[in-house]
């Protein structure tokens, strides 16, 4: 007995004890997460949540600038010549009153000489409404590509299972455990099951978008078989639920959907 315990507070003296520790901690914290699915829907649901309130955009020239949800056309609309976004201004044209969008390289020093063209928000809306009637319009062609973008999404999606991922982590710390008792370094091992924890999370994040985008594009598919006709008018929600970005050339608007679907409209 004596000999056991004069093992153990050796053991507990040791500098690995810490690294030990906390495998430890993290094996029963994993099986407290994993033992409610609901608990794991919460957390992919808080993820997104936190990943759409961190949305920086990233100019051409490198600025960043900050989120804004006060238009449904704001931090969307990019110059096609520059690759700056759009801003919206409001114009009094000789006590005629417009909405209009332009280029900040046109507004404000950027480092980026621009010509684009200033275009009234009137245009982008008419824009948007002939983009979801074309796509109405060739239904047949439109869910075929939608499709072969749900099987491009799978195949990029990360290889790396979760289930596989925590398999390995049940063998390192069962390989842990076993050195430990017999005195045996086992720095490797704690440093690899630290190392398979922090892709767990990466895994179980990308997952959760790897989801939401299959989500969004069975959505379309739905929306385009359901709508039997087409629109008459500009519908703002239709932008924040479909739209991911729309770029503006000289010739034309390419409004491109967030299920990977680009679409043309002559301007």
């Amino acid at each position: 007995m004596f000999g056991v315990l004069l093992s153990l507070l050796n053991f507990l003296s040791s500098s690995n004890f810490c690294s030990f520790f906390r495998a430890i901690a993290f094996f029963f914290n994993r099986l407290a997460i994993s033992s409610s699915s609901k608990r794991q829907d919460i957390y992919l649901q808080v993820q997104e949540e936190l990943v759409r309130r961190r949305v920086v955009k990233t100019s051409a020239n490198g600025k960043k600038r900050s989120y804004s949800c006060n238009h449904c056309f704001s931090q969307i609309v990019i110059c096609g010549e520059c690759g700056e976004m759009f801003r919206r201004l409001h114009r009094n044209n000789r006590g005629v009153k417009s909405i209009v969008w332009r280029c900040i390289s046109r507004l404000e020093s950027t480092g980026l000489e621009c010509h684009a063209r200033t275009i009234n928000e009137l245009v982008l809306q008419d824009a948007v409404v002939k983009a979801i009637n074309q796509m109405l319009g060739d239904k047949s062609n439109y869910q075929a590509q939608l499709q072969l973008n749900i099987a491009a999404v799978i195949r990029a999606s990360q290889a790396t299972a979760i289930d596989s991922i925590d398999e390995k982590l049940m063998a390192l710390q069962q390989e842990l455990i076993q050195k430990a008792n017999s005195k045996e370094d086992y720095d490797e091992i704690a440093d690899e099951i630290f190392r398979l924890r922090e892709l767990r999370q990466k895994t179980t994040v990308d997952t959760a978008a790897r989801d939401e985008q299959i989500k969004r594009i069975n959505d379309l598919q739905d929306y385009i078989s359901q709508q039997t006709t087409y629109l008459t008018e500009f519908d703002e929600s239709l932008v924040r639920h479909w739209i991911k970005q729309i770029t503006i050339w000289d010739d034309r608007i390419t409004v491109e959907l967030k299920s990977c679907v680009s679409i043309d409209v002559d301007i």
